[in-house]
């Protein structure tokens, strides 16, 4: 399904038939990810709960480079809220590793709306078998701007091995990977299913995916304890049993500028009606609440933080801001 599409016809739509009312509305600019990956799906469905629901606002979806790239946006102020990880989120909120020089401490969680494997995949007539053999390789860590890109990247580089970067956006990096001029490259998955983009690979070029063991996952959380790891099922990646992926925690997060009504009523869309998100998105959390505060490694915003508390939940310490004290 052309996502891209849907939405511009939408926005076209949209501005034709503008009235009086219209201009009363909160306009909002979603940062989302590539229309290749099956988040951008989740983002549509996202817009269309809030759209439906909230009438004094109107979401447009903005295709990204994703978490990266959105956070970046949200510090210049160029989109209003935006997809994002939980690490890239308290790195950035803490102005560590590629956030030193431009750190975020405003950043702000809104929801997380899912836990995904990552998979680092490959073609497999390459005969790779294990992420050791990806040394000297032509491989894609993520698509550029990406947490996965980061995620990947250094994870890899931490276990000594020493792949060929190759950088690119969600489209470039799929032809290279089907014209065989890259092995593979690390993707979120759909929860535990294979991607949009991986299935796309799939149709025409076998692919294989390559587990960690026990002894990297260990070495790899001793230098980076925020990184999520996952024990993915068997049955997950066809003829594959249980293995161990890194995994991403994804959801949304704003500026605390971000007005705290309009977070407030953001949230409460998302949480009250789930039939647009997973009608979008089959990886979608069935409890998300549960995720968003167990998971979330750096602070709620305070319109969040009061919609959460509104449902008698308590908010752990860690998560909440002094502006919501």
């Amino acid at each position: 399904m052309n996502w891209r599409a849907i939405v511009v016809g939408t926005v076209a739509l949209g501005i034709a038939l503008a009235g009086p009312a219209d201009a009363q509305k909160k306009r909002l600019a979603m940062g989302c990810t590539a229309t290749a990956s099956s988040h951008f799906a989740y983002c549509v469905g996202q817009a269309k709960a809030i759209n439906s629901v909230v009438p004094d606002v109107d979401v447009t979806v903005v295709e990204t480079g994703a978490t990266v790239d959105n956070l970046k946006r949200m510090l210049k102020g160029t989109v209003d809220y935006g997809l994002m990880t939980s690490d890239q989120a308290y790195l950035a909120h803490r102005g560590e590793a590629i956030w030193k020089d431009t750190p975020f401490p405003d950043v702000r969680n809104l929801w997380f709306y899912t836990v995904s494997a990552i998979y680092i995949s490959v073609r497999e007539e390459t005969g790779i078998k294990s992420v050791e053999d990806l040394t000297g390789k032509k491989f894609s860590p993520g698509f550029r701007g990406a947490a996965t890109e980061k995620m990947t990247e250094a994870t890899l580089t931490h276990l000594g091995i020493k792949a060929d970067w190759v950088r690119g956006g969600a489209s470039d990096l799929v032809d290279a990977i089907k014209d065989k001029r890259i092995v593979g490259y690390a993707k979120a998955a759909d929860g535990f299913r294979l991607d949009a983009s991986m299935m796309d690979i799939a149709a025409t070029n076998p692919i294989r995916v390559l587990p960690f063991s026990d002894d990297q996952v260990k070495k790899v959380k001793e230098k980076f304890p925020y990184y999520p790891w996952l024990r993915v099922p068997a049955g997950s990646v066809k003829g594959m049993g249980e293995f161990w992926a890194q995994g991403v925690v994804v959801g949304f997060a704003a500026p605390k500028s971000l007005p705290n009504d309009v977070a407030y009523k953001l949230v409460k869309a998302v949480m009250e009606d789930k039939e647009h998100q997973k009608a979008a998105f089959k990886g979608l959390a069935e409890d998300m609440v549960k995720v968003t505060l167990e998971l979330s490694l750096s602070p709620l915003h305070a319109g969040a933080i009061k919609y959460y508390r509104e449902k008698g939940l308590r908010i752990p310490d860690h998560l909440v801001p002094a502006e919501a004290r």
